[in-house]
């Protein structure tokens, strides 16, 4: 099969994924074996590939938002044929603390895709059976590709925040994640006020029914209930913090962050404000996000790019060149 290969981390304007040809994952028990369709571009592979998060393998196939056909290792409850969707998550060790506690994504073992196993940037992928989510009729495969991390990450994350219908919810950061989260918001009935960097940003939150558009660290007109950040910056994390009223949350949606900066306990947390990070996901938030998707009819903006293609839809996510998703079709 044809595939993007990492070997070397380094930054993507070097056009780290080189194109092979490589063979075609081997069936293993409990597995089940993918004809990629499509897989969506997350900016977490951008971090892997330009080595911000250390390596695991030494050959690596990245991707983690992989929609496929099962072609070999089906089951009863997965016959030949089904699409399902792979996300970050690739599996658990099942017997640690938090597995056992209904806290999967805390794993003290997780199995991460496109990480620590082979993804979908690749003409067929090797995925747990009980890792892998039967898509929606309603969802195709290029838009239901990035809901597979960036919509349920986003959904995790307005659970992590607290998120209830009708409160003023604030994104600060407006990308891949946040517009497929605005969408979940306005079904709940929820006021959204975006912040974020970069004009076509600030355009596509105000096409997709902004309440209020800001730069990145403008603070809304009003004091918000919830705030999720999406940006890898700790003064966006200060900004959201700045803007809650007594008692809100800010979830923090990042891998990776810079630094958090000081800040004026007494103006900014005191009031039993709050500051929760976002880790993984579960299967039930990904199972309940996809039936949300599906019931709103949520179909994100994408741009789509070919496999041999995969280094500049990784650079065209690093310089924010795109607005909303993008998507690689094998």
């Amino acid at each position: 099969m044809k595939a993007a290969i990492l070997s070397t981390p380094q930054p993507i304007a070097e056009q780290p994924l080189r194109i092979e040809e490589v063979p075609k994952p081997a069936i293993q028990a409990g597995h089940v074996l993918l004809k990629v369709r499509a897989c969506g571009v997350c900016r977490t592979d951008l971090h892997i590939v330009e080595g911000e998060l250390p390596p695991r393998l030494g050959r690596l196939i990245p991707g983690h938002q992989i929609v496929g056909d099962v072609v070999d290792g089906a089951t009863a409850a997965l016959p030949m044929g089904t699409r399902v969707g792979v996300s970050w998550v690739g599996g658990t060790d099942g017997t640690c603390w938090y597995c056992q506690r209904g806290y999967e994504n805390l794993c003290d073992a997780p199995t991460f895709t496109g990480y620590s196993v082979n993804g979908g940037y690749a003409e067929y992928a090797l995925a747990r059976a009980d890792f892998v989510f039967p898509l929606p009729p309603e969802l195709d495969d290029l838009h239901a590709a990035p809901l597979l991390c960036a919509g349920i990450i986003g959904f995790r994350s307005l659970r992590v925040a607290g998120a209830e219908p009708g409160e003023r919810v604030g994104l600060f950061g407006f990308g891949a994640s946040a517009h497929l989260a605005i969408e979940v918001l306005h079904s709940w009935k929820c006021d959204v006020y975006v912040s974020t960097r970069g004009a076509s940003h600030r355009r596509l939150a105000e096409s997709l029914g902004a309440k209020w558009v800001g730069s990145e660290t403008d603070k809304p007109p009003v004091e918000l209930d919830r705030a999720v950040t999406f940006a890898p910056s700790g003064d966006v994390v200060i900004a959201a913090l700045s803007s809650l009223r007594k008692g809100g949350v800010v979830a923090i949606n990042a891998i990776h962050l810079d630094r958090i900066p000081q800040f004026d306990y007494d103006k900014l947390l005191w009031g039993e404000r709050q500051i929760r990070s976002v880790a993984n996901m579960t299967r039930a938030d990904a199972r309940d996000f996809l039936k949300i998707a599906a019931e709103i009819d949520l179909r994100p903006k994408v741009t789509a790019f070919s496999l041999d293609q995969a280094n500049e839809a990784l650079l065209a996510i690093k310089n924010d060149a795109i607005d909303g998703a993008a998507a690689i079709l094998p």
